[in-house]
Parts: structure tokens; sequence; C-alpha cells
């Protein structure tokens, strides 16, 4: 990929869990993270009030690109139960524009379609020097509150971002964590902390 987006590097990451505590899983999960390394269109140029030009002229190209990546290492749509997004920032750069390029509908939505998704995407962000790691949360991508779909990949890029890049992120995982077996909120007790047998005095 070539282009306005300014794409230096895409990296993929894969992790497939077969073993729980030397047992096989049931159904094996893969969890996959997709990562473009771009050049920050906003470093070197101060406080920019109006990031919208960028966001709208590069945020879904890099949506497109990272989902289809996913979906490769998936299997295709049907293989995506959970999904999450994520950036990383360079050190010339502020959070903000981090921010801009994967929490608005220009890389939301486009992920979501992509997808087949419906729910509000979880995500994380930093601004941090190349090559630190990022935990980027998943959740399930039409009911969110499935707490079996509650994990994580982590994701680590030795040369990137450099002071003046964005790393951006799309995530997804095919199935719920091994052996997941916490109930569901439909199912929860109500829980109150007067009830608990708890001391609450300080």
């Amino acid at each position: 990929m070539t282009g306005p987006a300014g794409v230096r590097k895409v990296v993929t990451v894969v992790d497939e869990v077969l073993l729980e505590l030397g047992r096989p899983v049931a159904s094996p999960v893969r969890r996959v993270a997709a990562a473009a390394v771009i050049r920050n269109p906003w470093a070197g140029r101060g406080f920019v009030a109006d990031l919208q030009p960028e966001v709208e002229a590069l945020a879904p190209e890099l949506a497109q690109l990272l989902t289809d990546r996913l979906l490769s290492e998936l299997g295709g749509v049907d293989r995506v139960e959970a999904f999450g997004k994520a950036a990383v920032v360079g050190l010339d750069g502020e959070s903000e524009h981090g921010g801009a390029l994967i929490h608005t509908p220009y890389f939301g939505n486009v992920l979501r379609e992509l997808t087949e998704g419906t729910s509000i995407i979880v995500f994380s962000d930093d601004q941090l020097p190349a090559g630190e790691p990022l935990t980027v949360p998943l959740w399930h991508k039409t009911a969110a509150a499935t707490r079996s779909h509650y994990q994580t990949v982590q994701i680590r890029i030795p040369d990137a971002p450099r002071p003046d890049e964005i790393v951006v992120i799309a995530a997804a995982a095919s199935g719920p964590r091994p052996n997941a077996r916490i109930g569901d909120r439909r199912t929860d007790p109500v829980v109150r902390l007067a009830d608990l047998p708890m001391e609450t005095a300080r």
C-alpha cells in the first residue's frame, strides 16, 4: 500500500492458544493484531487545531488495510468474534494524533462494517518511544458485555514508532479466552457492597 497514508511498514502478530495448563484447549483461539506504521501527518507543525482533513484522508484507508489483514489471518469475517483497536504515537507527536486516527467513524465504522460488528470497539492508546510494547484489549464484536471474550493481544515493533510516526492497530480474535468459565453479566447475581462479607471500616 502506498499513497496518502504514508505507510512505512505493516506488521502482523498472530497468537494462537493450543494448550492451557498443559491441556489442549477445546477450541483453539487465534488472536491477531495488524499494525500500520505511518508518518505522523501533524508532526513538526506545532499545535494543529483542525485534525479533520487528515483523518478523513487517512483513517478509512488504514481501517481497510488492517481489517483485510485480520480477515486473511483469521480465515474470513465469520471467524471474527472479538475486536479492538489501538494507536501508538511517537514522541514528536501528541496523544490526540493517535486518537484522531482511531476514535472517529472514519476508522471505527469501517472496521466495524468489514467485520460485521455492532459493538463499540474497545481500545488502547499511548505515546511511546520505538520498541515499547502495547497491549490491545478485545471484546465481542456484537455483544460487548459477553465476559468470555474479554482478552488482550500484545504487539511490539522494534523500530516503531519513530518520533515522527504513528502506529495504528486493529486486532481481532476467533473466539473467547481458553476455558472461559466466570459467567456472564446476564446471569450475574446482584452484588452490593453492603452485602459483602468484608470489613469496610478504615
